[in-house]
């Protein structure tokens, strides 16, 4: 596999008319799965993301840079409620900005929450989910978990299923956070 990986890249490389040593090979996963996009304020991103929470089976790891969307928060809290492990982190100053933001719904519906104040800003927007799957679930894109992106931004969505390399690479991305991440201080949200 790596092989193939690394002639990938060269092939990439010299197709795109650029150097060798612009292809890091470690970083290139086979394509499979589906994909499923949306734009925003055209699609109902929102929804899909909630769709996509509530058909999760035994994880749920968030990663939100600004996070005020309710229905997507709610989504998080049913699956909490069912028995799927919820776990989110978040940006702390943006957490504690914006006054609709939806951490204190979370910890009220018991979802552990994690700030991750080691860089100038936890800017991720993803959601990995069933990552341990046959058939495992990643969102990503530049939409963040707002009212603002679904209505008002020009924003995009993707929704990555099946693709097991993938899902895996954000998940251990997911963990590095995780373990500089602390449990977020339920006193400092609005």
């Amino acid at each position: 596999m790596k092989r193939i990986r690394q002639l990938v890249a060269v092939i990439a490389a010299f197709s795109c008319g650029l150097p060798l040593w612009a292809f890091d090979a470690s970083n290139i996963v086979p394509g499979s799965g589906t994909i499923e996009y949306a734009f925003t304020p055209e699609d109902d991103a929102a929804g899909l993301v909630e769709r996509v929470i509530d058909s999760a089976r035994s994880q749920v790891l968030v990663q939100a840079f600004s996070f005020t969307h309710q229905r997507i928060a709610a989504a998080l809290v049913r699956a909490h409620r069912r028995g799927v492990d919820v776990q989110v982190i978040a940006d702390p100053e943006q957490a504690e900005l914006i006054g609709h933001n939806v951490v204190g719904l979370l910890l009220s519906g018991k979802v552990p929450v994690y700030a991750d104040a080691v860089h100038s800003a936890a800017h991720n927007k993803i959601i990995v989910i069933d990552s341990g799957d046959e058939r495992p679930v990643l969102i990503t894109g530049s939409f963040n978990f707002t009212f603002a992106a679904q209505f008002r931004n020009a924003e995009n969505l993707l929704v990555f299923r099946g693709n097991r390399e993938l899902a895996r690479a954000y998940m251990e991305n997911w963990e590095r956070h995780r373990a500089h991440s602390v449990p977020f201080d339920a006193g400092s949200t609005r």
